[in-house]
């Protein structure tokens, strides 16, 4: 890993990545770099069977470090560059599952990086958001997209549209994250422990049905889920 994010192996199945840029996380290269590099070995370790995604500091991430566009002809020139680097994809290909421990700020797109993990928890004193919009962006690190699937364009439009930033009960109650609870990081690590007694197998049918339930009609669905629950008796 590079300075900036740290990847260790709990309980012998369950991969803990921790941000670690202070003061707010922000996502430079070096913390992207870092990211692919440990998604990557997750996925390599056979014995992984679970990823809690956490930080370090009192924040979760701040999102995107600007100044790195400053060497760029134009915004989108520069996020064109990031997205050569992008550890979003490979969170979202995770082939086990995902669990982010949120705590302070989690906006951009460090809150983008945790709509992409399966569970998202949250401490009370959690601030969401997606403030690009008022920045002369759109949310492009996937923001757009796993926020609609998780809490329907009724909902996401309004956040996205006014860069509105919210606390983490009403994240709660639009269902942005899945919980609040005070020990983010403890409740992290025993669900991934959960999830690391479960048949791998299963699992991954599991998110792979849920997963395209949000892209295939009723009777694709209905057959993916036949086929896949046949693969795992």
């Amino acid at each position: 890993m590079t300075d900036h994010v740290s990847l260790s192996i709990e309980a012998g199945s369950i991969a803990v990545v921790s941000l670690d840029n202070p003061p707010l996380n922000v996502f430079d290269l070096a913390m992207r770099d870092g990211l692919i590099e440990a998604f990557a070995a997750v996925a390599d370790i056979p014995d992984i069977r679970a990823m809690v995604l956490r930080a370090e500091g009192k924040h979760f991430s701040a999102g995107a470090d600007l100044s790195e566009f400053g060497s760029a002809e134009t915004i989108m020139e520069g996020r064109r560059i990031r997205w050569d680097r992008d550890p979003w994809g490979p969170l979202w290909d995770s082939p086990v599952p995902t669990v982010a421990a949120l705590h302070g700020i989690a906006v951009g797109s460090g809150l983008e990086m945790a709509m992409l993990c399966d569970i998202r928890l949250a401490s009370p004193e959690t601030k969401v958001g997606l403030p690009e919009t008022k920045l002369g962006m759109l949310p492009s690190a996937g923001g757009t997209q796993s926020l609609t699937r998780a809490i329907g364009p009724h909902q996401a439009v309004p956040l996205i549209a006014t860069s509105a930033t919210v606390d983490a009960h009403e994240a709660l109650r639009r269902g942005v994250v899945h919980q609040v609870v005070h020990d983010v990081d403890g409740a992290a690590l025993d669900l991934a422990q959960r999830w690391s007694g479960t048949d791998v197998a299963v699992l991954r049918a599991a998110r792979r049905a849920l997963r395209a339930s949000g892209d295939l009609p009723l009777a694709a669905g209905l057959s993916l889920e036949k086929t896949l629950a046949t693969g795992t008796r």
